[in-house]
């Protein structure tokens, strides 16, 4: 019943849509091509940081040798626990704005730099 069905699609489609060759075609639109000079400014942007971002990039500035995670969350007067988590998602921000470099020591240890 299905393919039954989707040959009956089919064929209805081919009855629509019928191919001509290339050259029976018309074509009378003209594309005309104009230049467009595009300046482009590279500027740095001023994003507004929340208080936890900045309160992180504080941290880091404060540790020029690399900090990981858990430590920026202890420092910050977090738990144990949630230090490294707390600190997570602030520093995805920051590392996306570039102010923040984040280097893999090993498979699975990592530190914060400020740039």
């Amino acid at each position: 019943m299905r393919l039954a069905h989707k040959r009956n699609v089919q064929r209805k489609l081919r009855k629509f849509v019928k191919a001509t060759p290339a050259q029976q075609r018309t074509t009378s639109e003209v594309v005309e091509t104009k230049e467009v000079k595009i300046e482009t400014v590279v500027t740095k942007p001023s994003v507004a940081l929340t208080p936890k971002q900045q309160q992180v990039l504080d941290i880091v500035v404060a540790n020029a040798d690399g900090i990981n995670p858990k430590g920026i969350g202890l420092s910050a007067g977090q738990e144990d626990s949630k230090a490294a988590s707390w600190a997570t998602g602030a520093l995805k921000k920051l590392v996306e704005l570039e102010l923040v470099v984040k280097e893999s020591i090993a498979s699975n240890k990592v530190l914060y730099k400020a740039l």
